[in-house]
């Protein structure tokens, strides 16, 4: 799979490292919102299956990933693995996954923006509710996939 473009990387700070663990835990025993699920994807050096709370954007029937915070760890091994899988509860479901290009993420980002604003704003330098024309020139600093549900 192709990297995605030049996304840069915002490193989390030890609160958000602390709170991503935690709620993680709670998204892999099945609780939270209906958007939360916790994303497992092998390391693409060691091989070892990591875990990440993320907010999937569902839209028309579609399912995608978001990076928020640009090219994370997540972001590097499911470009090498190309497949993913979203865990909640017992329940696990694998994925392929496919970069969207930076041309077709503005009104993308503007959904997942103004539906997860509380949580993701302060990674993004356009404000939620902005037109999907404002997401035009920050697309390549934001990952995103389509998932594709493997049979």
């Amino acid at each position: 799979m192709e990297p995605t473009s030049g996304a840069s990387f915002r490193r989390p700070t030890a609160i958000e490292r602390l709170f991503n663990r935690c709620f993680g835990f709670l998204v892999g025993l099945g609780l939270g919102m209906k958007h939360n699920y916790l994303l497992q994807v092998r390391g693409r050096k060691s091989g070892k299956l990591y875990s990440n709370p993320i907010d999937l954007l569902e839209m028309n029937g579609r399912r995608f990933l978001v990076a928020p915070r640009g090219r994370t760890q997540w972001v590097r091994n499911a470009e090498a693995a190309g497949e993913v899988t979203l865990k909640r509860g017992s329940r696990r479901q694998s994925f392929s996954v496919r970069a969207i290009p930076d041309a077709d993420k503005p009104p993308l980002l503007k959904a997942y923006l103004d539906r997860f604003q509380t949580a993701v704003q302060r990674y993004f330098t356009v404000r939620a509710g902005s037109d999907p024309q404002a997401f035009v020139e920050v697309a390549p600093n934001y990952p995103v996939f389509e998932l594709i549900a493997k049979p």
